[in-house]
């Protein structure tokens, strides 16, 4: 699991000028998606831990594994936090609730962006989130699959094509027939 770049990290390429976020497809490839110098300045990071050291610094570790010293005393694991790139600073936090514009990154239904409808914990297990996407499908996942990308309707970072919506085989290959691909 130690790759150079993972899911929300900002790949720059300096030759050409482009500026791309990785991010998930619908299928749960990666995909590098072109985004402006506004937005390449931070990225969205999932609180894995939250703790205090030995000597008394209240911490929060995030997904990429970045230590994030004296945060805010609201953050609770599963919130996602926007980080400064450059400073490594916290900003704004997207709690982990009912409501909040999720997207998957683990799993079947990797790439898929939805509305976090109910979570059922499970002690001792895998708590599993429902999630409904935009066109009205409800799927099942992991809690620990899921990453809050925005509070209520906003999302926070631009999207890649399909905007994490999965088509199913028949609307993919009803659209290959209509641009001529079959």
């Amino acid at each position: 699991y130690n790759y150079p770049a993972g899911f929300m990290d900002i790949v720059e390429l300096e030759k050409s000028g482009d500026i791309f976020r990785l991010l998930y497809d619908t299928k749960g490839r990666f995909v590098l998606h072109r985004v402006d110098k506004k937005e390449a300045e931070w990225k969205l990071c999932r609180i894995q831990k939250v703790y205090v050291t030995a000597k008394k610094i209240p911490v929060a570790v995030t997904h990429d594994g970045r230590t994030l010293r004296f945060p805010d005393p609201n953050v609770k694991v599963n919130d996602t936090v926007k980080v400064n790139i450059a400073t490594g600073k916290m900003g704004e936090i997207f709690p982990f609730e009912m409501g909040s514009v999720v997207m998957v990154t683990k799993g079947h239904n990797a790439g898929r962006v939805g509305i976090l409808q109910h979570l059922e914990k499970h002690d001792g297990s895998f708590s599993i989130v429902t999630v409904k996407d935009k066109k009205g499908n409800v799927f099942a996942t992991r809690q620990s699959n899921v990453f809050i990308i925005g509070a209520g309707e906003r999302v926070e970072l631009s999207l890649p094509k399909g905007r994490g919506i999965k088509k199913n085989i028949i609307q993919e290959r009803a659209e290959a027939e209509a641009r001529g691909d079959l």
